[in-house]
């Protein structure tokens, strides 16, 4: 895998640092954090679901962009050399028969339960909001200190199996006069969710009430900047939900798992 190759020339203690506060008990959401380095989403279902979410990750490859998959029981990923999936995030997500039963800094008794947990990490549009700063488009989230506003749309995605649900998109604040530069700098980044799924109309896709996000924080938006919308790893969260998926562990939204891979080796 390309993004592999590019641990061999990259040092990623920034990374690992972020990790290690993580493990020690930091909880925060990662936005802005180790800039430069790939964040994942992630999802950790009982091996026998993880061929259905593999083919819904597959049909919906816009909104579950996969990174990385390990091997039943396995709680490491090649994406990072010595990181632990069960406590290495700031925040996860317990799921039980569909709906969300605890949220923990650490879930290695979670883990405990099932001897055959799939791990699936997920792009992340974090990822390409560092060369959107760079080009000096404000990252609301970033510049307010709070976490990406994520939003359930009336959009159905493909189902497979047993599993079915709607799109879930992120959605930045952006000046009328660089829409269309965030479109081009995140749509080089086609792994983790690339260009902008729906921009302004947010009615048009389901959403209500910019103020009232169904997932994050609501942010700040100045008079005449247009809402851009893009597909979010948060997608298969509202899968678990709609699907009542018996068990699952999943990243709290907004609390990424921050991989050694830089943002680089993803770029197409």
């Amino acid at each position: 895998m390309i993004a592999i190759e590019h641990l061999r020339h990259v040092d990623a203690a920034p990374a690992r640092a972020a990790r290690e506060r993580y493990r020690a008990g930091s909880v925060a959401p990662t936005s802005g954090v180790a800039p430069g380095f790939t964040q994942a989403n992630m999802i950790v279902l009982p091996r026998d679901w993880a061929f259905d979410f593999l083919l819904y990750a597959q049909r919906n490859p816009k909104a579950c962009p996969v990174l990385d998959v390990s091997d039943p029981g396995s709680h490491a990923t090649l994406l990072a050399p010595g990181a632990d999936l069960r406590t290495d995030l700031p925040l996860y997500r317990i799921w039980r028969e569909g709906k969300l039963a605890e949220e923990t800094a650490d879930a290695r008794a979670a883990w405990a339960e099932h001897p055959d947990l799939v791990s699936f990490l997920i792009g992340c549009s974090f990822t390409f909001e560092t060369p959107m700063a760079e080009a000096g488009i404000e990252i609301r989230h970033i510049t307010d200190g709070s976490n990406v506003p994520m939003y359930l749309t009336d959009r159905p995605c493909r189902p497979a199996g047993r599993l079915h649900g709607n799109l879930v998109v992120s959605m930045r604040p952006i000046a009328p006069g660089r829409v269309a530069d965030a479109a081009t700098i995140s749509g080089r980044f086609p792994a983790v969710h690339g260009a902008p799924v729906h921009i302004g109309a947010p009615d048009e896709i389901g959403i209500a009430d910019l103020g009232k996000p169904d997932f994050g924080d609501a942010v700040r938006i100045e008079p005449g900047e247009v809402p851009v919308f893009w597909a979010c790893g948060v997608t298969p969260q509202a899968a678990v939900m709609a699907s009542g998926v018996p068990f699952a562990i999943t990243h709290a939204p907004g609390h990424m798992f921050i991989t050694d891979i830089p943002d680089s080796a993803y770029h197409a």
